[in-house]
């Protein structure tokens, strides 16, 4: 497995009092206490929010508080707060985690205390650098529109494939979309995170259209602007509910999945309800709800059962989880910022 994804048996809940929490401590907390959680905006906040009412109902006294915000906002409010931090546990994609590592804002994992960490993919379990859990994934695959497109693309190659020629989409090198594209081209065609040469060869001869943003992709492949573009398998997927004809393929070698990583916070006050957020996001019940419609979340854990509508956007079987490509964050990050300046450079 050379890692995503990335977005589940719905029966066998194991998120009950005991199981979901498996804090003994916890449960016997009567004080009003609250839990301050980093979460996403709009739709996907969801999952947070069920999570959220399990835990509540479990533990008289809970409060938990969810807050939409984006990572980089939190950190410089964490880094400004003296003592303890204004929050207790937050999600980071894989490069944010790297430097919240870096920097110390996040702390080490305490398996014990996590015991779902256990039934965690190993290989997952690993990119944490044992910081947090791993949570969720993505999928970074090819999206057409299958009203432009009449032989459904099967590999990475293939969007150098004569058919499509002039109908091509890559997103901007700003956003981890546009970074994992570079990082698989490369690796397809001979190079690697810490030699993107290839990629910029190759990506320079299909002479792509830019899309700025994933909406604004979906919104290109809607308008017939583009037939086919590298898109994240939850806006594929999003955009196909909504009617669009826009379908969504895992290329070979195999798409890429981008990791979401649950951690508790250096200084949080409430460290065991840290834990226990943690070990409910690890749940097979939690994990079954975010892998189906509609968010479309990579399941972390083993065993899970994708359900029916998430299988044409989410690895469904171990051969499928298997072929999963990762990105090398460590080569990437460090030159983020140049790597934007050369493709704007190329491709305004």
């Amino acid at each position: 497995m050379t890692t995503p994804v990335p977005r589940r048996a719905l029966g066998r809940g194991l998120i009950g009092a005991s199981a979901l929490l498996a804090a003994p401590a916890l449960l016997r907390a009567q004080e009003a206490r609250e839990l301050v959680v980093v979460s996403y905006a709009g739709q996907l906040q969801e999952p947070h929010q069920w999570l959220a009412r399990r835990m509540e109902a479990a533990t008289p006294g809970l409060r938990i508080r969810l807050v939409p915000s984006e990572s980089q906002d939190i950190v410089a409010q964490i880094r400004a707060a003296q003592g303890f931090s204004p929050y207790d546990v937050m999600p980071n994609g894989e490069p944010p985690h790297l430097i919240a590592i870096r920097e110390g804002y996040i702390q080490k994992l305490q398996p014990d205390a996590v015991p779902n960490a256990a039934n965690v993919i190993p290989e997952f379990m690993a990119k944490t650098q044992g910081y947090g859990v791993p949570a969720t994934y993505s999928l970074v695959g090819i999206a057409y529109n299958e009203r432009l497109v009449r032989s459904a693309p099967k590999a990475w190659a293939d969007l150098w494939s004569d058919a499509y020629r002039g109908k091509v989409a890559i997103p901007r090198a700003s956003s981890n979309l546009g970074l994992a594209v570079l990082a698989i081209v490369a690796r397809i065609f001979g190079g690697a995170e810490d030699n993107l040469q290839p990629a910029w060869d190759r990506l320079t001869a299909l002479r792509p259209l830019v899309g700025r943003s994933p909406t604004v992709l979906v919104q290109m492949l809607e308008r017939e602007e583009i037939a086919i573009a590298p898109l994240w398998n939850n806006d594929a997927a999003g955009a196909a509910a909504k009617g669009l004809p826009i379908r969504f393929v895992q290329p070979d070698p195999g798409p890429v999945a981008i990791l979401s990583f649950m951690s508790a916070i250096t200084n949080t006050r409430h460290l065991d309800l840290a834990h226990a957020w943690m070990n409910g996001i690890l749940s097979t019940e939690y994990q079954a709800r975010a892998a189906d419609a509609p968010y479309f979340f990579g399941p972390t854990v083993k065993g899970i059962v994708v359900p029916d509508a998430a299988r044409p956007y989410t690895p469904s079987s171990p051969a499928e989880v298997a072929r999963l490509q990762s990105v090398d964050w460590s080569k990437i990050a460090p030159v983020r910022g140049r790597i934007v300046e050369q493709f704007d450079r190329l491709f305004s």
